[in-house]
């Protein structure tokens, strides 16, 4: 048995050089299941290298694929293709991330909202939730 019959037979197999798109994001955890990529692809919210990609566009290592995940955009760079699912910290070795940093808004919590359970507000909070609803 040769080398090359050796490393299937075990069941290793060399990366490829270019896979799908859907099955790309999917396998480096950019969408939870492969069926949410491919209807982002159908939905036009991805495009690599600029062009609108379908879910069967092709991507090899260097180029460059934009998704729009959620409510963010996230621009990513393919270093290997790869076609399975793959635990967290290999999938991060597949790309590399050109997304902008993510903005938290430090937001205050709503004046209206109460503790679950703590029953109907009193005469005198009532008051005070109206005047702060009126202008």
């Amino acid at each position: 048995m040769q080398a090359s019959e050796r490393g299937q037979a075990s069941g290793r197999t060399a990366a490829p050089e270019s896979t799908r798109v859907d099955r790309w994001l999917w396998a480096v955890r950019l969408f939870k299941t492969r069926s949410t990529a491919t209807d982002a692809c159908r939905g036009g919210h991805v495009t690599v290298n600029g062009q609108p990609a379908k879910a069967a566009t092709t991507v090899r290592a260097g180029d460059r694929v934009e998704a729009r995940v959620g409510d963010r955009a996230r621009a990513v760079e393919v270093v290997q293709p790869i076609e399975k699912r793959v635990g967290p910290a290999i999938a991060a070795t597949c790309l590399i991330d050109h997304s902008p940093p993510v903005v938290r808004e430090d937001s205050e919590p709503a004046p209206f909202l109460r503790d679950r359970g703590t029953g109907r507000p009193t005469k005198r909070e009532r008051r005070q939730l109206d005047q702060l609803r009126s202008p």
